[in-house]
């Protein structure tokens, strides 16, 4: 299939972007890796008669350590940049980042698509997204009135909305602390395909002890969700089984016709308890 008309407009930096972004109104989008977005348009479900590409702002390609231990990654830096980074750069406190990247689709995608570009989507079951809430992230935006941090809990809005202005573009996802007991782990039908239910479990451990953590599920609802009985049971010392069974119970996922709530609740057990094994394990 083929996209519906649009104009083409590339952007020569942010400000050039933003300030298209303003002058072009609602009816534009911009397009990086276009992984997500060129395959929507292909369907007809997504119809901008605008493309602003940002592909070309080199800033936006970095991923580097800040002075606090965080890691900062600029928007264009793709899935394989990260997944083939530096011991010094990851380190054992963002293995987690670079182990679900493997998760994403395949070679070619993971090396046109983006961090930003994910995240600005805002797919429910994109690890992107999950990493985001569960490691407590925030987002750096810009715009014609300037910049502000927008933490990851407040990002997401529903159905591939997101806190985003139509004038701002998202330029920085900032983790700000390492996170060396974290896992992500996900079903799909197919190796490469979209997650049916998706989970990231971050641990808070001390003497080999769990005192705490947090879980974040991907597929149960319109947006990524943190589950606090499953944190609680963490929290109170339950076990793993423990954790996963409350979560399990916590949320009520949609059915479709790839899986019924019944069986998408017996995904969420299965792959909360695998995530907290796992992250364990380190």
């Amino acid at each position: 299939m083929k996209p519906a008309p649009f104009r083409y407009h590339r952007a020569p930096d942010v400000e050039g972007a933003t300030r298209l972004l303003a002058e072009l109104g609602e009816d534009a989008k911009a397009i990086a890796g276009g992984q997500s977005l060129v395959a929507m348009m292909n369907f007809r479900l997504a119809r901008p008669r605008h493309l602003v590409d940002i592909g070309g702002i080199r800033e936006l390609d970095r991923l580097h350590r800040d002075a606090g231990g965080g890691l900062r990654i600029g928007a264009l830096t793709t899935h394989h940049t990260v997944q083939t980074a530096p011991a010094e750069v990851l380190g054992a406190g963002f293995t987690v980042l670079r182990d679900a990247m493997g998760w994403i689709g395949h070679l070619p995608i993971r090396t046109r698509g983006t961090v930003g570009g994910s995240i600005a989507h805002a797919d429910a079951t994109a690890e992107w997204c999950l990493l985001a809430v569960a490691l407590d992230a925030e987002f750096v935006a810009r715009g014609p009135r300037g910049e502000r941090n927008i933490p990851a809990a407040d990002f997401f809005l529903g159905y591939y909305t997101t806190a985003l202005d139509p004038d701002e573009l998202l330029v920085e996802i900032v983790f700000p602390r390492p996170a060396p007991y974290a896992a992500l782990t996900e079903f799909a039908e197919r190796r490469g395909d979209f997650a049916l239910v998706a989970a990231v479990v971050d641990l808070d451990v001390e003497e080999g002890t769990v005192r705490g953590g947090r879980v974040a599920l991907g597929g149960v609802a319109a947006t990524v969700v943190r589950v606090p009985e499953a944190e609680s049971v963490l929290a109170g010392g339950g076990s793993f089984e423990a954790c996963a069974a409350a979560a399990a119970e916590a949320v009520d996922p949609p059915a479709d016709a790839s899986g019924s709530t019944h069986y998408r609740r017996g995904l969420v057990r299965t792959l909360v308890r695998r995530a907290c094994e796992e992250a364990m394990s380190r």
